[in-house]
């Protein structure tokens, strides 16, 4: 894994800083010895399975937990309570106060974190309309389906304008158009300088949106760095096929692969070192009608099942 307490940035240059953290509930270490840095402006992800220490990691950020060892900096300080105006958060476990009304609950968070009528009321406008909420402003929030509410509770989060946001499994639950809206907000408050930070067992999600990330399995960090150093670290190809078997073929016990993802019309197969593609390609075209193939490097999801799973 690349040292990721290494590079020539000071620490005034990094959003987030963990160094040598330990988290532990009674006997149960959570966190172990983490370190990592986010640079300034960047868009990191935090990902893991369930239980791997994310959402712990998280909360020693925003100072709910707080760590039994090591040091935690956010915007260049120790973390505390004092930093959050300048920090939007979403939690996984969500909550709105059901009898509010839209515009009035995103008055009351902005305010809440320091904010004045003046600024906010442009911020929400913003928001609403971006969000498709701008129809429901005078509504209560109980009035809102499930996928509006996370909507709601995203611009709650970021109507103050925070320099950093954290976003814990920010699409959890979400239909694909409202996962896309959510997407497209968190990519503009990104190019809008804010740094964000989210976590997230869902691996394609990391590869669409972070430039850089850390993978916590079991309390410990296992890689981290940018996305192209997470896959050069591998040292191994991928071949991504779309196909459709011949009757009684299998992808099974092809030449210098060790490993397929199958997913129906299409797999993705990790590669041994001394694997010959050209070969490879033969063995399939046997078994299968090949309607694509293309070398490549192996996905944030094969890597997680490797390093995970313990694959070898």
């Amino acid at each position: 894994m690349r040292d990721m307490q290494a590079g020539s940035q000071s620490n005034g240059d990094y959003a987030v800083r963990f160094e040598n953290v330990t988290k532990r509930f009674g006997d149960f270490t959570a966190v172990n010895g983490i370190s990592f840095q986010v640079p300034q402006g960047s868009l990191f992800g935090i990902l893991g399975s369930n239980g791997a220490g994310k959402t712990t990691t998280i909360r020693m950020l925003m100072n709910i937990f707080r760590a039994d060892g090591g040091t935690v900096e956010v915007l260049g300080s120790r973390v505390s309570d004092a930093l959050k105006p300048r920090v939007g958060y979403l939690p996984e476990e969500r909550g709105l106060y059901k009898k509010m009304r839209v515009l009035e609950l995103l008055r009351f968070f902005g305010e809440v974190k320091g904010a004045s009528r003046a600024d906010l009321d442009p911020q929400i406008d913003h928001w609403l309309e971006a969000l498709g909420l701008d129809g429901w402003r005078n509504r209560r929030v109980e009035e809102l389906s499930k996928g509006m509410s996370q909507k709601l509770q995203f611009a709650a989060t970021v109507v103050h304008k925070p320099d950093l946001l954290i976003l814990d499994e920010p699409f959890a639950g979400l239909d694909p158009v409202n996962r896309d809206v959510l997407r497209d907000a968190v990519l503009e408050m990104h190019r809008g300088g804010t740094t964000v930070v989210f976590s997230t067992h869902v691996m394609e999600q990391a590869e669409q949106l972070c430039r850089e990330l850390v993978l916590i399995h079991q309390g410990t960090i296992r890689l981290g760095g940018t996305i192209e150093q997470v896959r050069a670290s591998e040292g191994r190809q991928a071949v991504n096929i779309r196909y459709q078997l011949r009757a009684g073929q299998t992808l099974d016990d092809l030449p210098g692969v060790r490993a397929v993802a199958d997913h129906g019309n299409e797999a993705e197969l990790t590669l041994t070192a001394e694997a010959d593609p050209e070969q490879l390609l033969t063995a399939l075209m046997e078994r299968a009608r090949i309607t694509h193939f293309e070398l490549m490097e192996p996905s944030l999801h094969q890597i997680f099942k490797r390093v995970v799973g313990g694959e070898g």
